[in-house]
């Protein structure tokens, strides 16, 4: 019996109570006071390690792709400018707790890092959101927020939490989090806000910081570089995110809208080196939203040992489009909303998810490709958790360019026969190495469920030797359309840029767009630099895969 790997992944909000418990015996310093201006708060040094290498490709994503302007006041509130010679020269100085709609926060490229941590609670608008952006230097360099001995504004401790236990929970967490502020209604909640082109690392348990009343803390294991606890209309876009548990967090409850990440937005980020070793609970980003747009990012490797996938999510009315994703244990999985249920059952947009135009290159052996469905199993009908939660609808799944490697991969693992995928315009090679090439991998599920779901293929590009699963494992279900399988034995494509080559069997494949996802064109691909541009057909009819030639 050979082990198949799977990936039962679930949200562990680890608080600690004990060990932040007994920290609050040793918070004895007096808190610095928060102020406007250029104040700076004198503290020790906290002993620097060494970041691992993490190599990340440094082009400048368009604007026009990411709908981004220049980092400039937006003319409907105050500018904050930080960074040597402006009116603040520290992040500590700035008074997070009062942003405003239209505020922006402009932080300035410097050689050094600001090793600062923050809260950001404020209510933009549509029109005037508020905006927290880097001004990059004369090379296109980044302003870089380290979390490896950051400080926390003094005046955001009791912020964070009315008690200094929850208080350090949540800054243990991250580098930059979301949230309302303690003195705020229960029902409060951040919108409109934007963060945008600047790199930020190092949120990290082999990192520590200094919280608000200057107590030395490790980060928490779970946590993130951006940590959205509950937030509407927000966009992470353009940025470097690197070396923490986890790029980015989002959290939605079922106590009620308040509570709920709406209008999430991911686009044109690097992401690189996250991950917990040994822990398969933290990954590149971890998304439970409603309507959350995954789209022109760079998914790098996640930090070596560690088993997390590159991207979670357990949202409403997903899209992933136009990204490059490298390796984790699932380049991608979508699973069931496991702490807002409520919420997500009763939208129709639960029951589909678009993933088309991504560029994807994993190593097989870890696990499939794409999960969908769900990663809890083992329930009954009726019950609070598990197969009653997960999603029971239809995967779209179109011009994506799929590089496999390693000894043995799998493609796709959908859950149960009342999740579908339907799967076209794809190309998929399994590289000389990997021996069981296989479309689906089987899920295990509490009867009446049978695992194995609906695969139904449209035309796509496959690697000769393709099969529908491993010799070990019978898989349920169905798969419908191979007849349409285009296969061949070389790679048609070019292994770095995604690129049909010269008379490769994907050109003027792609068979039209079903009238079920006229909603989504293909308008983009990500050039050679992993940049988005226009797609535009080159032929009598589109390419298959994720780049036109």
């Amino acid at each position: 019996m050979r082990f198949i790997p799977t990936n039962r992944t679930s949200v562990r909000l680890q608080c600690s109570l004990a060990s932040a418990g007994a920290l609050m015996l040793a918070a004895t310093a007096s808190p610095a006071q928060g102020m406007r201006g250029t104040a700076t708060v004198t503290r020790p040094p906290i002993t620097q390690r060494p970041a691992p290498v993490i190599v990340l490709r440094t082009a400048t994503a368009p604007a026009a792709a990411l709908g981004l302007t220049a980092c400039v006041p937006s003319g409907r509130g105050t500018d904050y400018r930080v960074g040597t010679g402006q009116p603040y020269t520290s992040l500590d100085a700035v008074p997070w707790e009062s942003l405003r709609a239209g505020d922006t926060v402009r932080v300035f490229h410097r050689d050094t890092p600001y090793r600062s941590k923050f809260l950001i609670a404020g209510q933009g608008t549509a029109d005037a959101p508020i905006r927290v952006c880097g001004v990059r230097g004369p090379n296109g360099e980044r302003p870089v927020i380290d979390g490896s001995g950051a400080t926390t504004r003094a005046a955001l401790g009791p912020l964070y939490s009315n008690t200094l236990v929850y208080s350090h929970v949540h800054q243990d967490r991250s580098v930059i989090v979301l949230k309302p502020l303690a003195t705020e209604a229960w029902t409060a909640y951040p919108r409109h806000i934007q963060i945008d082109g600047l790199k930020i690392t190092r949120g990290h348990p082999d990192y520590r910081y200094r919280t608000a009343a200057g107590v030395e803390r490790p980060y928490a294991p779970f946590g993130a570089c951006i940590w959205i606890d509950r937030g509407q209309h927000i966009t992470i876009a353009d940025n470097e995110i690197t070396d923490c548990q986890m790029g980015v967090f989002s959290k939605s409850t079922d106590d009620g809208d308040f509570a709920v990440t709406r209008n999430l937005r991911i686009a044109g980020n690097r992401f690189a080196g996250h991950g917990i070793v040994g822990d398969w609970h933290e990954h590149s980003t971890y998304l439970q939203s409603v309507g959350t747009v995954v789209e022109f990012n760079d998914y790098g490797p996640l930090r070596s040992g560690s088993p997390g996938n590159a991207i979670k999510d357990r949202s409403v009315g997903t899209v992933i489009r136009y990204n490059r994703i490298e390796e984790g244990a699932h380049a991608i999985d979508l699973v069931e909303a496991e702490d807002f249920p409520g919420t997500a059952l009763a939208l129709p947009a639960y029951r589909t998810t678009h993933v088309y135009g991504n560029q994807i290159v994993k190593t097989g052996d870890t696990g499939s490709v794409i999960h969908y469905g769900g990663d809890h199993f083992g329930s009954a009908p009726g019950a609070g958790w598990g197969e009653p939660l997960f999603r029971k609808g239809t995967l779209h799944f179109w011009n994506n360019t799929l590089l496999l490697k390693g000894t043995q991969a799998w493609v796709f693992q959908i859950s149960t026969t009342q999740e579908t995928v339907e799967a076209w315009n794809n190309a998929i090679h399994f590289a000389p190495t990997v021996v069981q090439r296989n479309l689906r991998m089987n899920q295990e599920v509490a009867a009446p469920w049978v695992g194995g779901g609906v695969l139904n293929l449209g035309v796509n590009w496959i690697s000769t030797g393709w099969q529908d699963s491993d010799p070990w494992h019978t898989v349920g279900g169905l798969v419908s359309g191979t007849q349409w399988l285009v296969t061949g034995t070389s790679l048609p494509f070019d292994a770095a840029s995604m690129q049909p080559v010269s008379g490769s069997a994907l050109t003027d494949r792609a068979a039209a767009q079903p009238a079920a996802v006229y909603a989504h064109p293909l308008a983009y691909q990500l050039d050679a630099l992993r940049r988005p541009v226009a797609r535009r057909v080159n032929g009598t009819a589109s390419d298959l895969g994720a780049v036109e030639r």
